[in-house]
């Protein structure tokens, strides 16, 4: 008896079974197309963007190599285009790169504004590499450290003049030539006698300092 119960449970399990394959198999079915589908995917995007990379790094060394041979005077208009098209619309790296590049073309062609602004958002890009932004941000205050609002170079020149940033020498002769400039002579001395003895500085920053220095005696 016990043998004949379980032949028919065995059968009505099987046959409910059946039951919820045909009723719900399409779900197990949609389920896996739709991971083959997502894995599918990812692939062909990750192709997509190692193209699109190397379809940018293909342009930007293109343009850095056009921008080396262009001749004195050379009018850049064609070659900053492309790096704030690069900038607007390339991968994240390059963005940041593109943006500097530009900014310094921009600078040198006379648009300082329009190189401050790229500078700008490079050194707020929380995207970017650290050193990048400090970069941005110490380039953006060296162009300006003549004109600019001493209150606000000063505080953006402090936070890159500690010891333990990789542009601390060069902050800190920024810093020396805005306190030359605001006519706080003494400060100014002080500061760069210490660049000049920072064997931790590049040598051709101390003899700059040095010579600042003796011309201040």
């Amino acid at each position: 008896m016990v043998d004949i119960f379980d032949e028919v449970d065995e059968d009505l399990r099987a046959e409910r079974a059946q039951k919820l394959a045909k009723q719900y198999g399409w779900l197990i079915v949609a389920g896996a197309v739709a991971i083959v589908g997502a894995v599918a995917g990812w692939q062909l995007w990750n192709r997509w963007q190692n193209q699109q990379d190397a379809a940018t790094a293909s342009r930007f060394v293109a343009t850095q190599t056009a921008l080396e041979k262009a001749p004195p005077g050379t009018t850049l208009t064609t070659q900053i285009q492309t790096l704030d098209q690069m900038a607007a619309a390339g991968p994240e790296g390059y963005k940041t790169l593109a943006r500097l590049r530009a900014a310094g073309l921009k600078a040198d062609s006379g648009d300082l504004p329009g190189a401050i602004a790229l500078w700008n958002q490079v050194a707020a890009d929380s995207s970017a590499d650290s050193l990048l932004r400090d970069l941005a941000s110490l380039t953006a205050a060296t162009r300006q450290i003549d004109r600019g609002d001493p209150g606000q170079l000063q505080a953006r020149l402090e936070p890159l003049a500690v010891p333990d940033n990789p542009y601390s020498a060069l902050a800190r002769e920024q810093l020396a030539i805005l306190e030359l400039r605001q006519g706080k002579i003494e400060d100014a001395k002080t500061r760069l006698k210490q660049l000049s003895i920072d064997f931790q500085a590049p040598s051709g920053l101390r003899a700059r300092a040095a010579a600042l220095l003796a011309g201040l005696s």
